[in-house]
């Protein structure tokens, strides 16, 4: 389950007054991520022929890195995390300038207008915000045209018809169910041979064996084999929605494909390998399309972008050279 580093795209679109608080920066900057003449001119990745300094990598890193010191494979995995949502909004920058629509700088006036009286209200300004989130104006800006653009290009492209069928067919998201989980998982990285991946999915096949068997307790083998920081907990991650969470697409479709009880088979996601068990179903509210039609564009538009993304990514030309 990855988390995500960068401020989501659509839900600064749609949304602008109802951003989260970003997280309180740490006391103290960790030695390594300073800035110097030489590292200013340092390209983390270059997309396409644009470039992502390093710079920007960190400064949104900043606001991640833990309190304890890290060491420098440590530092590097997570600018690499940074880095990969950052390329993704890059490559979707790019595609919007040539497809999408064009939007109004005086819209973008009036939003930053809005929000920064609403920050106002929480003793707060614009310039906090920027310097908390590790941004500057023209990059929130830069961000909320993108996110702009991507929901009138959506909106251009998209007939009643498929969303109807969209929201049919997620009515789980939307009638607001949720499953409570628990999972057991091999940390697995994308850097890894297919004899480590094939030894880890091994591994994981004979524990989902021995628990359909009744040899093994759900709770214990979490306990003993788990990756997961809820390993010590017996594997428990709690309820889960469909869509719009910090769980992978994967697990939550298939966690909401199964009955309270059963096992699933071993799921790989960008983390790892995973076994899940639902122990327990709120059923949530009926809706109907005509209700949540503002949010039903707003979770096909997620689900879009990252269609797109993916497609952008196989298309690309992507170098990344972060240290």
């Amino acid at each position: 389950m990855r988390r995500s580093f960068v401020l989501s795209l659509a839900g600064l679109a749609l949304a602008p007054l109802a951003l989260a608080q970003p997280p309180t920066p740490p006391p103290a900057t960790p030695a390594g991520t300073g800035t110097s003449p030489a590292r200013d001119n340092q390209v983390a990745a270059s997309v396409n022929g644009d470039s992502i300094p390093l710079t920007e990598v960190d400064a949104l890193l900043k606001n991640t890195l833990p309190l304890t010191p890290l060491t420098a494979a440590q530092r590097r995995q997570m600018r690499v995390e940074v880095l990969s949502d950052m390329i993704d909004d890059l490559l979707l920058r790019q595609f919007l300038r040539k497809n999408g629509p064009k939007v109004d700088p005086a819209e973008i006036d009036s939003q930053l207008k809005a929000f920064g009286d609403k920050l106002k209200k929480d003793g707060k300004s614009l310039a906090d915000f920027y310097k908390e989130t590790g941004q500057t104006e023209a990059q929130v800006r830069e961000s909320w045209t993108t996110a702009m653009q991507l929901t009138g290009y959506v909106k251009s492209n998209t007939t009643e018809e498929q969303l109807k069928a969209y929201f049919s067919a997620n009515k789980d998201h939307f009638d607001r169910v949720e499953v409570k989980v628990q999972h057991i998982v091999l940390r697995v990285g994308k850097n890894a041979t297919a004899v480590e991946r094939a030894a880890a999915k091994e591994k994981l096949e004979a524990i989902r064996a021995e628990l359909a068997a009744g040899k093994l307790d759900f709770a214990s083998a979490a306990k003993k084999h788990s990756h997961c920081p809820s390993g010590p907990t017996g594997g428990d991650i709690g309820y889960i929605a469909r869509k719009g969470g910090l769980v992978d697409e994967a697990i939550c479709r298939a966690a909401f494909a199964m009955k309270t009880g059963e096992l699933s088979g071993v799921i790989e996601t960008d983390f790892g390998l995973h076994i899940l068990q639902v122990t327990d179903r709120k059923p949530g509210t009926p809706s109907t399309y005509e209700k949540s039609a503002t949010d039903v564009l707003d979770t096909y538009s997620d689900d879009f972008r990252a269609e797109l993304i993916a497609k952008l990514r196989k298309q690309g030309q992507i170098q990344i050279t972060v240290p």
